[in-house]
């Protein structure tokens, strides 16, 4: 039986369904989701999202966002830890649990002939969640396990002071896991009020992808989720890029200097969002990209150079990453600025917007590889705030973005002289400023 369940996972995990037939499931009780049906595999999947994730939390409970989504799964109404473990493993079901600065999210994968006991279960740890002491003190040793590899890994380290020079006082520049300190001032009773303020309906988004119909998946959406409180706090207010140009340096004891850079960004409800995609994946992303071809392919100065646009739910950022050696990081720093100014001053060429349409709409369709992610992109959607056809519309609007709105997008969004820096490692040839 065990072999026989592996073997149908593995093959919902591997065959993609149709993801175009997407339809928007209301329950009586007014909860939303859209559902792509797919019957041909006994398998349904749900991803769930809560708006607002760690930036709701209060100023002296950091961290307490992240600590609760680990505990969902360790206990929940008659369940102890380790019984919540062994009736999902019963059922057959696969369960996670996350956190970001934006959401809370939950994934499940269940078997069709188990559906009903298996969301029965996921209502139990989203609706009563127990927060036994002895699960709170073992989570929270990890998640003091996280922080401490964080203060010693240069991505992070770098990560960690980029948002705090972006963000200033604003909740996107706290660290997700929280501090040492705020971390250990947490209780098992801050974890339940966290919940509460964290999972509640006016934050919900849900897709599902698999064998069921939209009847059953309106019984099932207030099923699940129809105790959950009503609403909650306000989500933060909107924030902009606080730092200036310039260079910050973490002295950090290795042969390699890791560099976070950025500036103000795009966000995504802008109707020039699309095309400053595109605009990026010509200058940041992939093999072919100018960054990677000038600072890789034709000087070696690292093995890995990028950019990426980086909307938040309440801000935007245009950000990159590069590690080199110490003894070249200056030199690959100056390529990209030079890069970065070379997109504001002579934009891009056809023969560069072609061959990113082309990639772009190609291999978009690899996207929805399983139900899983499908599920994952139709809630995702619906955080964006994309309409129910994005799917089927977003390749068209692609291939519709023309030299000039690139060059047009790029004066408006390429930022030079505020590019910041903060640099991790040993660096020679620059300094701080």
């Amino acid at each position: 039986m065990k072999h026989l369940l592996s073997l149908v996972f593995a093959i919902a995990f591997a065959l993609p369904v149709n993801a175009t037939e997407i339809q928007k499931v209301t329950s009586e009780g007014g909860i939303t989701a859209w559902l792509v049906e797919e019957h041909s595999i006994p398998i349904v999947s749900i991803d769930i999202l809560f708006r607002g994730g760690a930036s709701i939390e209060p100023d002296d409970k950091q961290g307490a966002t992240y600590l609760m989504a680990g505990l969902l799964e360790e206990g929940a109404g008659q369940y102890d830890a380790i019984e919540f473990l062994e009736a999902t493993e019963a059922l057959a079901a696969r369960f996670s649990f996350d956190t970001s600065r934006d959401l809370v999210s939950i994934s499940a994968t269940v078997l069709r002939e188990n559906l009903n006991p298996s969301m029965d279960l996921l209502r139990v740890a989203l609706t009563e969640p127990r927060f036994d002491e002895i699960a709170f003190d073992r989570v929270r040793a990890q998640v003091n396990s996280i922080i401490r590899r964080a203060e010693t890994n240069p991505r992070s380290m770098g990560g960690s002071r980029f948002r705090s020079l972006a963000f200033g006082d604003h909740p996107y520049a706290r660290d997700l896991e929280g501090t040492l300190e705020s971390i250990a001032a947490l209780s098992p009773q801050d974890m339940h009020k966290t919940h509460q303020a964290a999972l509640t309906h006016d934050r919900l988004v849900v897709g599902v992808v698999g064998d069921i119909t939209p009847e059953e998946l309106a019984k099932l959406l207030d099923t699940v989720f129809s105790t959950l409180p009503e609403s909650s706090s306000e989500i933060v207010a909107l924030t902009t890029m606080q730092a200036s140009g310039g260079v910050d340096i973490i002295d950090h004891p290795s042969p390699q200097s890791v560099a976070i850079f950025g500036h103000a960004g795009i966000m995504r409800d802008d109707p020039d969002y699309i095309i400053a995609y595109v605009m990026n994946h010509i200058l940041g992303t992939g093999f072919t990209s100018r960054l990677n071809q000038e600072i890789r392919e034709k000087r070696g100065l690292t093995y890995g150079v990028g950019s990426f646009l980086a909307p938040y739910d309440r801000a935007a950022l245009y950000m990159g990453s590069i590690s080199s050696s110490n003894e070249n990081i200056a030199e690959a720093i100056d390529l990209i600025r030079d890069e970065w100014a070379q997109l504001t001053d002579q934009g891009v060429t056809q023969e560069e917007l072609e061959a990113a349409q082309k990639y772009l709409t190609g291999s978009y369709p690899l996207r929805f590889d399983s139900n899983g992610a499908i599920a994952s992109i139709l809630a995702g959607l619906q955080f964006a705030d994309l309409p129910i056809d994005y799917i089927t519309t977003r390749n068209d609007g692609v291939n519709a973005v023309t030299v000039e709105d690139i060059n047009r997008v790029a004066e408006r969004l390429v930022q030079p002289e505020n590019l910041r820096f903060v640099i991790v490692g040993q660096p020679e040839g620059i300094t701080a400023n």
